[in-house]
């Protein structure tokens, strides 16, 4: 338990220094992305980036890498861009997982985590009971 949660704040720590890079740092849950989550809920849009995943970033060669994932249309597509999980090159440079060959299921656990919690970062934390 105690190494899933050193995992866990790795990966918050990341995601906070990517965060900090200008290209990332621009990019926001709005509109239609944002509607998406509010309509359909954390658990379907996870399986949502479940499914993106292994289709677009998960070959060891996906298809058009580098130009696979557009800016908008889906939430989880804004926080691959959020998140450097957008493409082999980014996911190399920035979380250290090698392009050319496929993800192994723990690196694709890894990547739908990262985004999941960026998505869950664009809202406000909830407010104690009172």
């Amino acid at each position: 338990m105690r190494a899933l949660q050193h995992k866990m704040d790795e990966l918050d720590a990341r995601l906070s220094r990517i965060g900090q890079h200008p290209f990332r740092a621009k990019f926001r849950l709005r509109g239609r992305d944002r509607a998406v989550v509010d309509l359909r809920g954390m658990e379907t849009v996870r399986r949502h980036a479940e499914d993106l995943i292994g289709k677009r970033l998960a070959p060891a060669e996906p298809r058009n890498d580098g130009k696979q994932t557009p800016y908008r249309g889906h939430p989880v597509f804004v926080a691959q861009h959020a998140t450097a999980t957008c493409c082999r090159t980014c996911l190399q440079r920035w979380h250290g997982i090698p392009a050319g060959r496929p993800l192994d299921d723990a690196e694709r656990a890894y990547v739908v985590e990262a985004i999941c919690r960026w998505i869950a970062g664009q809202y406000p934390p909830a407010s104690p009971p009172t």
